[in-house]
């Protein structure tokens, strides 16, 4: 059984018991024992529920903090661009992950596909 069914299903059962028979035994066992044997599943599922609590709230506090420090990364590279010893050629403008002037490919590409004949020949239609 899944942990989710699971819990509905001990969910569904402490309810009917509470609401329907609450002084009754089974197995040998009132529902305050039954709760008791319970405990340390009940326990570790709300334990879950507080750090995905936590979990979900950082995320938020740190979604908000990248919006904010983005805007100051672009500008530290700006000035490492703009630096006259450094500029985007430099050891640390590669360091930090950008790929140097030099290094860049220069968009030249050479056709490696179907050939496109030239523009004075006349090309044959298929009948």
């Amino acid at each position: 059984m899944k942990y989710k069914e699971l819990e509905d299903k001990i969910s569904k059962i402490l309810a009917a018991w509470t609401r329907l028979r609450p002084a009754k035994s089974f197995l040998g066992m009132t529902l305050e024992e039954f709760k008791t044997a319970l405990k340390p599943s009940l326990d570790a599922r709300s334990k879950i529920d507080e750090l995905q609590t936590s979990l979900n709230a950082t995320i938020v506090q740190r979604d908000t903090a990248d919006e904010d420090a983005w805007p100051l990364v672009q500008r530290i590279v700006g000035a490492v661009i703009a630096d006259k010893d450094e500029g985007n050629d430099g050891e640390l403008f590669k360091e930090m992950g950008y790929v140097r002037r030099s290094e860049r490919a220069s968009g030249l590409t050479r056709g490696h596909g179907t050939p496109v004949p030239p523009a004075d020949v006349p090309v044959a239609k298929a009948a």
